[in-house]
């Protein structure tokens, strides 16, 4: 069993875990609550009455954030000559071939959010799937991150694009804003999520399609939410 220090036992004092929290109310006291010294993210729980394990009813995809995510987004790219120059071009922090593949394959290396190569490069990239795979950070093009338009999906991704795929569990985890982010803004991110979301529901699954959804700050208390504001979306 986990064990929390003071700070998060006296916060999680003060959250009544059988009551479901108003949004409003539930973000504000998210902030209040986090006690962190630096800028700590707000992450979202949401349980879909989903069953992935049948491909008619997984739930992936990606969204932009109204308000982005109030962190830069580490971004390499796989891709040669103009591709490269593209990729470059519209802000990305590491652009390369096989001087990357052969960084990450000698040094372990992945500290960076997402990878974007173009289709010509799945190649040389796909040799190096048994350790980006396991970090979630293989090109897909499902998601996007496999295409020859590097410079859109590399300012996508600096601008606050979120990547989201639900568990084994049914359960969607993500970030989408931080602790100094006003309540407007906050709402406004989860907002956009839960509408994504509802956007997304397979025909095949049941009701209701909410089952939970729970928002907290980093090392904070989670926030159990009435699903009612979300159910409103579907």
């Amino acid at each position: 069993m986990a064990r929390h220090g003071k700070k998060y036992n006296d916060a999680a004092k003060q959250v009544d875990p059988l009551k479901l929290y108003g949004l409003d109310e539930a973000i504000a006291s998210v902030k209040e609550l986090s006690s962190t010294k630096f800028d700590a993210s707000i992450d979202a729980a949401i349980n879909l009455n989903v069953n992935p394990r049948h491909a008619d009813q997984m739930v992936r995809g990606s969204l932009l954030l109204p308000h982005g995510r109030g962190k830069q987004t580490t971004v390499v790219v796989f891709a040669k000559g103009e591709h490269a120059a593209a990729a470059e071009a519209a802000g990305a922090d590491f652009v390369g071939a096989d001087n990357i593949i052969q960084r990450i394959t000698a040094d372990n290396w992945t500290d960076f959010d997402v990878a974007v190569a173009t289709p010509d490069m799945m190649g040389q990239v796909g040799r190096i799937g048994p350790i980006l795979g396991p970090r979630g950070l293989m090109p897909n093009p499902k998601s996007g991150t496999v295409t020859f338009d590097v410079a859109k999906i590399v300012k996508e991704l600096k601008a606050g694009r979120v990547e989201f795929r639900v568990d084994k569990a049914g359960i969607i985890h993500l970030s989408f804003a931080r602790v100094s982010f006003d309540e407007q803004k906050i709402k406004e991110n989860l907002e956009e999520v839960i509408s994504t979301l509802a956007r997304l529901k397979p025909a095949s699954s049941k009701a209701p399609y909410f089952r939970k959804i729970s928002i907290s700050s980093t090392m904070g208390p989670g926030f159990k939410l009435d699903t009612n504001f979300a159910r409103e979306m579907l």
